[in-house]
């Protein structure tokens, strides 16, 4: 009689297997080709999803089509658990939140006994990490978990500060202020896990443009400001109650929102009294660059909580705008201003997509496409002076510059969407905090070699090529630290700690020596040692004696990172990139 066949059974066997002979645990080996490939690691606060199982499915595929092809592969796996979304958690457990306690206990099916323990954020992040780990073998990933690491570990620590005093060293890391969200009640700045909405929004950086109605400045806020030379017109919405405002002794109309807004911006402003957007339309303001007139029009777009409420239109370049005068059966004519192979961009992608009117939600779509494109391919016009001939992201980043140098346009902050709203109910704004650590991203020498790297890779599929390189170049400084949460002390301002995006961009190479880490003492992993490791500089005899290790045993780690590094394929969730 043939026994009854049982996957499940046949499965257990093998993963057993796998694990009990370790043969995915990857070591050099100088007569094969060797491929490293890693993804992005997780963050275990709570159950795995589906998204998980393709996200770390895919490159499981490639290893094991990699191995049977010859290839000594090494695909390793660890746990991003820096931050404070565990910390908020289980503070939140702590207090008997009754959703919190209902998703983690009904939802991901948490044993009691295990819940009450959930108030120490190292225990949630002990149980998931082994919840993830059990799935993804069960899955069958082909994992090297002999390189398992978190975070939150002192060896990790002592890597993360040898980079950070790495390009601190270079002049990389500056002080200064910097963008926050923010909530006025609890009087904090808010990460993700403090939110009820809002968790996607960024802040973006706008260029505001002065232009003039008499004594009286218009702030248009652009994230564009190198179309001020295609404005046809500004926008006004009729039906809102603005107010003329003291702003650092200048007198601007803003919404209201935005007047309180800029209170948070380091601005000082005082309200003078309120104005109907209805009386200012059908006058006639001036730019910043010449005295042409420019005609205010009336648009009930215009959302008094977003940026200024004050808006111009470059219909040319701007969908939204095209359609806007289209639907007003306005004669005013688009004023092309970037060279892109057409004569009205705006006008040919709404017509590609048969957009009929501002309702159409493929507005949207149609300008991301077009901002982006144009981004990454356009090319001011050659009669437009200073500025003719640039690419648009340089002439984008001159001009606002040039403006602000000028006293003839300024900064504000606001969400690239809404609205944030903390868990205390209020709406939350953004804040500039002062004496802030940052990254300087906007560092042109390190973008130049940061799209050299983006030039030589293949990416796959190839049309985020063009994602990549529109935040290269829109990244500026970056706030790498934070004063809250798990992580490493940011080694010489010991009140910081480095914020979690910024501890995890060359975890990569540690992987390939993790395991040895793992056995050392942190406290002796010093910068003189990481710096042999990964630069191979330094007095190997003397570094060796420091860790307690043989010259030998100091070789063979240096040895495993330049076999093994860089990386051939790195992917991601299609969300991160």
């Amino acid at each position: 009689m043939t026994s009854k066949f049982d996957p499940k059974k046949i499965e257990e066997k093998w993963i057993q297997r796998w694990e009990k002979e370790r043969i995915f645990e990857a070591k050099p080996d100088p007569d094969r080709k060797k491929f490293y490939i890693t993804v992005a690691y997780p963050y275990p606060s709570g159950s795995m999803h589906v998204g998980h199982g393709r996200t770390y499915t895919v490159p499981d595929v490639i290893a094991r089509f990699k191995r049977m092809r010859g290839f000594n592969v090494l695909f390793p796996m660890a746990w991003h658990v820096t931050g404070s979304p565990v910390l908020g958690i289980a503070e939140r457990i702590k207090k008997r939140d009754p959703k919190t306690l209902r998703i983690y206990g009904e939802l991901y099916g948490v044993p009691r006994d295990v819940l009450d323990k959930f108030t120490d954020p190292n225990e949630i992040v002990k149980y998931f990490s082994n919840e993830y780990r059990r799935n993804m073998s069960k899955l069958g990933f082909s994992i090297d978990w002999s390189r398992q690491f978190f975070t939150i570990t002192p060896q990790y620590s002592r890597f993360i500060e040898w980079q950070y005093r790495t390009l601190y060293k270079k002049g990389l890391i500056k002080k200064g202020e910097h963008p926050v969200r923010y909530c006025p009640s609890c009087d904090n700045p808010v990460g993700d896990h403090d939110l009820l909405e809002g968790e996607n929004a960024v802040i973006n950086e706008f260029t505001v443009i002065k232009f003039r109605y008499n004594e009286l400045i218009l702030p248009a806020a652009t994230l564009r400001p190198e179309t001020i030379f295609g404005v046809t017109n500004m926008w006004l919405n009729p039906d809102i109650e603005y107010v003329r405002a003291r702003v650092d002794g200048e007198i601007w109309l803003l919404s209201k929102e935005a007047a309180e807004k800029m209170k948070y911006l380091e601005k000082e402003v005082e309200i003078i009294d309120k104005i109907k957007g209805d009386e200012l339309v059908g006058k006639s303001c001036k730019g910043p660059l010449n005295d042409k007139e420019i005609p205010i029009l009336p648009a009930n777009f215009v959302d008094p909580d977003y940026a200024t409420g004050v808006v111009m239109s470059v219909p040319a370049h701007a969908p939204y705008d095209y359609v806007a005068l289209r639907d007003l059966g306005s004669d005013i004519k688009p004023i092309t201003i970037i060279e892109m192979g057409g004569e009205v961009p705006a006008k040919e992608i709404v017509e590609r997509m048969g957009i009929k009117n501002q309702r159409d939600k493929r507005l949207e779509e149609a300008t991301e496409v077009l901002y982006r494109t144009e981004h990454a391919k356009g090319i001011m016009k050659k009669s437009i002076r200073d500025y003719g001939g640039l690419p648009v992201r340089d002439a984008r980043e001159r001009l606002s510059r040039d403006l602000i140098k000028e006293g003839k346009g300024d900064i504000f902050y606001e969400f690239s969407e809404g609205p944030v709203i903390c868990r205390c109910g209020t709406k939350c704004i953004v804040k500039v905090l002062k004496d802030q650590w940052f990254l300087e991203y906007g560092n042109l020498e390190w973008k130049s070699r940061a799209h050299k790297c983006l030039k030589n890779m293949k990416i796959i599929p190839e049309e985020t090529r063009q994602n990549f390189s529109y935040f290269i170049d829109w990244l500026k400084d970056w706030a790498c630290t934070r004063r809250v949460g798990l992580g490493t002390k940011l080694p010489w301002d010991k009140k910081w700690l480095v914020e979690p995006l910024s501890d995890s961009t060359i975890y990569m190479s540690y992987y390939t020596i993790s395991k040895f880490l793992n056995e050392l003492d942190p406290a002796k992993l010093d910068v003189d040692f990481f710096d042999y490791i990964f630069l191979g500089k330094g007095d190997s005899g003397k570094i060796a004696e420091n860790v307690g290790i043989t010259k030998g045993e100091l070789k063979k780690i240096g040895d495993e990172f330049r076999y093994w590094y860089p990386p051939e394929w790195r992917l991601s969730a299609k969300d991160l990139v």
